[in-house]
Parts: structure tokens; C-alpha cells; sequence
């Protein structure tokens, strides 16, 4: 296992004097996810780097003194699965519960989470995912979907000096709504409402969007860039249609289109720009990101093909932080400790909670460029100002 300082080993060692007997018995913890359906791609990573947290958390000798055991149930990407899933993990004694990351997908679970006093964590990026509308139990590990818009409108209007924006929504599930709807509102601040050149919407299931193309192609006067909210496969068959219209403006998005698991469906993919928790790359601006995305290479013998993953090794790595310090699995202790959060080192970057917010709002973000088919890291930016209502 690396000694990498972002590692178990190092990160709990501060807490060994807490931990019980090396005999204590297993915790377990649950993963509902969508093993299967459509959106089992976007939570394969997670599940991927919350696994190699758990083996390199028991390779340090666990949590205090117990070893991690995985239960997993798959809700075969449907959200109404969610509750009868965490309440089958919970039956076999899950502490912790990891649940997709949507808030669509994993509040019905969530909320089962809090009726049985067991902590829920997601990379959900809506702040309704939280105290707000599940419950004190409930934090996600994610930058709200408003930051990373307002985050792209900072980005575009002062680091690239671009004046005017076409804002095409994926208007399906919660983080592309969350996404748009910060871009715009943070844009019309910096650029004012006469610098939104228009705005569209579809659905992710549309076989075309060559109504939306035709009158981006018929504006007066052309865009500085797109902001497009989606996700696969729908953001990608857009971005197509889109190209093959002869619109080659950049294109911007959220974490929703991470990865380059779908980029070879867009040949040549150029002038594409997507905020995310960190390059695969190799290239990010922080160390401990680079260093991570090593061990998941050797783990899994291939490179992530997303962020996610950094979510999920960074859920389970809070989780046993706070469990440690707090000397307990309790959902009431483990909370405590967890509200207390100040830039906290995560893998993910410095986290914050507290007890009214249980999402990150200003945590950098880095913006990663695809030019001719080639991902390589922008650098790492925050929000300045963002509004999570």
C-alpha cells in the first residue's frame, strides 16, 4: 500500500489511540447502487474508489479495530429501489450506507437512512440531499450543482473573456437543473441578462435535438460558447448533432458528462470543456489526486474512467475519520464529528460541513479540456459566489 499521506495508514493514525481491539467485530457497510440499468456507468467509479477505500482502510487495520464488510444490493437503476435497498443493508447491519449520486436516485434510500438512525453518503450535487429535505443523517461528498455552474461562468466570463452564452438543459434529472440554473444566474451577474444569447431544453431519451440546433444556427448573432447540462448518452448525442450542424463553439458542462468513457462517440472531440474533482491524466494541480488515481490504475489494472471515483474513496475516508474520532459507528456521533468539518483533507479536496449544510459550495474544482480526442487538466478553480437555492 503507498505511504502517500493522503493514505489510511497516515490519516487514522491520529486516531489509533481510540480504536478498540483488533478483534472487534466487522462494521458493515452498504452500497446501494445501480449495479445494472442505465445508470450503472456513472456509478461504477464511485463503487470503484469506495472499494479501494475499504481495502486500503483495512490494510491499516480497519476502523477502530473493526474490518470493513461490503454489502452491496443493486437497484437496477431505478430510484423507487432505493428504499427496499436500504432497508435490506441495514437488515444485515449496515453503520453506513453509500447511495447514488443523484438525488433523484439516492434520497429514497437516504431517507430510510435516517428513519433507522444510520448515516447516508452520496455524490448527489443537489443541496436538497442533506438536512434539508432527508435529514441529519444524510451528507453528500459532492460540490452543489449551483457552485459548478456559477463556477463555469466565473471561469468562462474572467479567465476567458468570453461575453455571450447559450445554455442548452438536459432537463431530466435534479444535477443538470441544478447545473444550468447556477450558470445562468452567476452569467447574467458577471455579463448581464443581454449576454444570454437564449437558452433550450430537452430530454435525455430524444432521438434529435435538430429543432434546438436550428435555432441556435438561426440567432442573430453567434455565442461565445454553450453550456450544455447533460449527461451520457443523451450530452454526448447532442454534442454530435451539434458538431455535424457546424456549431464548433466551446462547449461547457458539468460534472454530470465526467470521464471519457463516452468521448470515442464523438470522434476528434475538441473545444469541450467539463468541470470535475480531479484529472485522470496525470496532470492535476494537486499531488495527492495524481497519486490516487496510481493506486486505483494498480487496483483495478486500468485508469478511472471518471472523477467518481475519487467520490467514492473520499465518502468512506470521511466516514471513517469521523468514526474514529468519534470513538463510535453511532449515527449521533459520527454526525457530530462530521458537522464539525473544516477544510477537512479528503482525496477529494478540503471539505466542510456543518450542521445546516451538507454539501461543499467553494471546494476547487478542476476544469479538464478535450482537444482532438486528448483530456488534459485546465487547472483548479472555486466559485467565488454561489447561491444553493
Amino acid at each position: 500500500m503507498s505511504t502517500h499521506p493522503h493514505t489510511f495508514a497516515a490519516l487514522l493514525a491520529a486516531g489509533a489511540m481510540l480504536s478498540t481491539p483488533a478483534l472487534a467485530e466487522p462494521v458493515k457497510l452498504g452500497m446501494v447502487m445501480s449495479f445494472s440499468g442505465w445508470f450503472q456507468p456513472i456509478d461504477a467509479s464511485t463503487v470503484n474508489g469506495a472499494k479501494l477505500a475499504v481495502k486500503e482502510i483495512n490494510a491499516a487495520g480497519g476502523i477502530l479495530g473493526s474490518q470493513i464488510e461490503i454489502e452491496t444490493f443493486d437497484n437496477k437503476s431505478d430510484p423507487s429501489l432505493g428504499a427496499e435497498g436500504a432497508l435490506d443493508v441495514i437488515g444485515k447491519g449496515a453503520k453506513a450506507i453509500i447511495l447514488p449520486s443523484d438525488f433523484d436516485f439516492g434520497a429514497p434510500g437516504a431517507i430510510v437512512a435516517q428513519q433507522n438512525n444510520v448515516i447516508a453518503l452520496s455524490g448527489a450535487s443537489d443541496p436538497k440531499f442533506g438536512v434539508k429535505a432527508v435529514g441529519p443523517y444524510a451528507y453528500s461528498i459532492s460540490v452543489a450543482g449551483q457552485a459548478q455552474g456559477a463556477l463555469l461562468a466565473e471561469w468562462a466570463f474572467q479567465e476567458k473573456g468570453w461575453k455571450s452564452a447559450y445554455v442548452l438543459l438536459d432537463n431530466t434529472i435534479s444535477i443538470t437543473k441544478s447545473i444550468c440554473g447556477g450558470f445562468t444566474q452567476r452569467w447574467k451577474e458577471l455579463a448581464g441578462d443581454a449576454a444570454m444569447a437564449g437558452s433550450d431544453t430537452f430530454l435525455n431519451g430524444d432521438p434529435s435535438i435538430a429543432a434546438q440546433v436550428s435555432r441556435i444556427n438561426a440567432l442573430p448573432a453567434k455565442p461565445d460558447l454553450v453550456v450544455l447540462c447533460s449527461y451520457a448518452p443523451g450530452g454526448p448525442s447532442a454534442i454530435r448533432q451539434l458538431r455535424a450542424a457546424g456549431i464548433d463553439l466551446p462547449v461547457l458542462t458539468g460534472e454530470s458528462m465526467d470521464g471519457d468513457y463516452w468521448a470515442g462517440t464523438v470522434p476528434n472531440l475538441s473545444n469541450f470543456y467539463v468541470v470535475n474533482y480531479g484529472s485522470m491524466y496525470g496532470d492535476d494541480p494537486d499531488p495527492a489526486v495524481n497519486e490516487f488515481f496510481k493506486r486505483y490504475q494498480a487496483e483495478y489494472g486500468q485508469r478511472s474512467d471518471a472523477s467518481y471515483s475519487l467520490r467514492g474513496y473520499s465518502m468512506v475516508q470521511a466516514w471513517a475519520k469521523a468514526a474514529t474520532k468519534a470513538g463510535s459507528f453511532d449515527a449521533d456521533k459520527v454526525a457530530a464529528v462530521l458537522d464539525g468539518f473544516k477544510d477537512e483533507a479528503l482525496v477529494i479536496g478540503p471539505t466542510t460541513y456543518s450542521s445546516e449544510l451538507h454539501i461543499q459550495a467553494t471546494r476547487p474544482m478542476t476544469i479538464v479540456q478535450s482537444q482532438n480526442g486528448k483530456f488534459s487538466s485546465v487547472g483548479k478553480f472555486a466559485a467565488k459566489s454561489a447561491r444553493l437555492d
